[in-house]
Order: structure tokens, then sequence, then C-alpha cells
């Protein structure tokens, strides 16, 4: 077996509006489909916090193939995979790429809604993305990214922002970097709870920060120990 640990280069070692919530996640098996728009109530009007997002579990493995480390992905590794009789479905980065590409690039984030993103790997490794991130249109792309971050342990901006943290490795559980009296709201197709979303803000109050968490997986669960409602 090729799958390598992580190991870490030697370089390793960032609003208030209204809440427009015109694109926010929605309950689905796949992460890549609960992108759903929900229209604007005119009640709901009071400014709140910024919302933040918490994808669990996002397929993203670094592994050597060949002479060098990168992502696996089927699209790319179908051999290797074959090889070490891996799993297609265990390996897919594709969704946490089409979630992020579709969530950074909405109303939500244009607007200045969202506050943070971060990425929970299926194999426990923590990643904090700054809502500025120009996702990479291309997966080939979004996982040398990827690559790098885990070699590096943070990517920066380039130009007139180079000195930007836009991705970085944080240190876990991600509950520590969350706003003291956040409502973690954790989002799924199985959950035995059906809310009305704007009901449910209604009885939170517009001072309490919100957070999103979210399955980036093919299938499986999140971890619901530290989410307040699911």
């Amino acid at each position: 077996m090729y799958l390598e640990p992580l190991r870490l280069g030697k370089k390793a070692r960032g609003v208030h509006q209204k809440i427009l919530l015109q694109e926010i996640m929605s309950a689905g098996k796949h992460a890549t489909h609960m992108l759903k728009r929900i229209p604007l109530p005119a009640r709901s009007r009071e400014p709140r916090p910024g919302v933040i997002f918490v994808f669990e579990n996002a397929s993203l493995v670094l592994a050597k193939v060949n002479k060098s480390y990168q992502i696996i992905n089927p699209d790319e590794h179908a051999g290797f995979m074959k090889k070490h009789n891996l799993n297609r479905s265990d390996y897919r980065p594709d969704i946490i790429h089409e979630v992020l590409a579709r969530l950074l690039g909405s109303r939500l984030n244009l607007t200045g809604i969202i506050q943070a993103v971060y990425v929970k790997t299926n194999q426990g490794h923590l990643i904090k993305i700054e809502p500025t991130l120009s996702v990479p249109r291309t997966l080939k792309r979004f996982c040398s990214m990827m690559t790098q971050l885990f070699q590096n342990l943070r990517i920066k901006a380039s130009g007139r922002s180079k000195y930007q943290t836009l991705l970085q490795m944080i240190q876990n559980p991600v509950t520590i970097h969350l706003p003291v009296g956040a409502h973690k709201i954790g989002l799924s197709s199985t959950s035995p709870k059906a809310v009305n979303l704007w009901e449910y803000f209604d009885t939170i109050g517009s001072a309490h920060p919100l957070v999103f968490v979210i399955g980036a997986m093919a299938h499986g669960k999140i971890d619901n120990e530290y989410l307040d409602f699911l």
C-alpha cells in the first residue's frame, strides 16, 4: 500500500450583513446537491452576525503516486486505485470542490455574509478557508492546490494581497475556532426532525452567529456531538 501519512514540508511550522439566505445548504444525500435557494421573507430584515459553514468528512487523501504526492482522484488515478483495491466512493474530492465553488461564488458570499469556511477531511485534518478564495475551476487544479496546502500548511494570496492567507491547516477541534454562543446546526436528509428555517431563526434571535455543518462525502454521517440542532 502506497497511501503514506501526511508529511509536512519545511515551509510548514481571516461582517455584519442582512441575512438573505437565498442560497443556503439544504439537506440532501450529497453535499453537491445541498445548495438551494430559499426566498427571503419580508419579515426577516434584522441584521445578523456572519454565517459560518463547516464541511465534514471531505475526501482529500494525499498519497504518493509514482514519484510525487497527489490528492487521490478517481478520474486521474483509476489505475492506482484498481491496483490497490480502493473504493471510488471513498475518494471523491469532486464533492468538496463543487460545493466550495458554488458556495464561494454564491450571492450569499458576494454580499459578505459568509464569515468563514472550515473543512474537516476524512483523515482528520482541519482546513480554514477564507471566503475571498477563488476556487479553481477544474478538479485537477483544485487537487493540485490542496496538495500544495497539505505540504506547506498554508497558501497565501498573490499580488497586492500577498500577505493574506487564503487556506491554512489549523488545530482540531473545529469548536475552538467558532464564536462563543454560536448556534451549530447540522443539515442532513436523514435527520428525524424537519423544521422551517425561518421559524427556527426567529426562535434563536438575531444576536447569535449561525454555523451550518454539512457532510461533504458520498455516504456516511457527520459528527453530531458538537451540534445544537440536527
